[in-house]
Formats: structure tokens, C-alpha cells, sequence
């Protein structure tokens, strides 16, 4: 086997630079730039004929330096916020059942706040029509009750 020149390297590092921007591309979720960054600073040190150890330790540093100090400014902006809605403001309300509730026929139905909602009872009780509830939270478009 022969000796990697520098050349090799070099090559090396482009192809890098290549397959983890195009992995970036793909993605979009902020997975692989920061390897990008090391590729690139590796691939400088290769051109400048640095010694292929110089050239894996800069890489790694920078990868690392880059994440560490980029991550946090990304989720930041990245994350999706969750956007409370009209609907939220029934959490804490009391509704009045409509139809009965009852999880294992998935069943129920409250009014609250002028609208008639699906129903399921936090702790899987049956709760009868007309008892008065309170609503815990909404998952997707039914509400979690609890019974006054």
C-alpha cells in the first residue's frame, strides 16, 4: 500500500465538503453543516501542506467549535413555538356533558363555552349526562376531562 499524499487528502476533503453539504440539502434540519465547516478548514491545512494528522484534528475541532457555538442559536430560531389558539382558553373551564362519557366505547360529548365538544375522562370513568366537568386539556380535537 502506497502512502496518502496530499493531493489525496485534499481530494478527500472536497468530496466531504460535497457529500455533507448535499446531506445538509436533503435534510434540512441543521445535521451535517457543521462537518461542512470542518471539511472546509481541513481541506485549507491540506492545501497549505499540513501533515494529515493536523488536518483530522482541525477538522474535528472545528466541527466541534462550530456546533457548540452555532447549536443553540439554531434551535433557537429553528424550534417551532407552539401557538396557543382560541381553543386553549376552555382548559380550566367547566363544561356540562352532553352525551355520556365513556373512553372504552368512545363516547362523550361536553359544551363548553357555547360549543359542543368530543370528550374522554382523564381517569377513564364513566361520567353520566349532565354532570358538570372540568377541562384538563385538548388533545388533537377532543377534550380531557375531569369530573366535578
Amino acid at each position: 500500500m502506497g502512502e496518502i499524499t496530499q493531493t489525496t487528502m485534499c481530494i478527500f476533503w472536497a468530496v466531504a465538503i460535497i457529500v455533507f453539504g448535499i446531506a445538509e440539502a436533503v435534510t434540512a434540519q441543521l445535521v451535517s453543516i457543521w462537518f461542512v465547516a470542518g471539511s472546509i478548514a481541513a481541506l485549507i491545512a491540506g492545501l497549505c501542506n499540513a501533515p494529515i494528522i493536523v488536518q483530522v484534528v482541525l477538522f474535528l475541532a472545528v466541527t466541534i467549535i462550530a456546533l457548540v457555538i452555532t447549536r443553540p442559536l439554531v434551535k433557537k430560531y429553528i424550534t417551532p413555538k407552539k401557538e396557543a389558539t382560541n381553543a386553549d382558553k376552555v382548559i380550566g373551564q367547566i363544561g356540562v356533558v352532553t352525551e355520556e362519557i365513556n373512553n372504552i366505547n368512545a363516547t362523550g360529548q361536553v359544551k363548553v363555552d357555547g360549543k359542543i365538544w368530543t370528550a374522554r375522562s382523564l381517569e377513564n370513568k364513566i361520567i353520566p349526562n349532565g354532570d358538570e366537568v372540568i377541562i384538563d386539556r385538548i388533545e388533537g380535537v377532543k377534550l380531557i376531562v375531569t369530573n366535578k
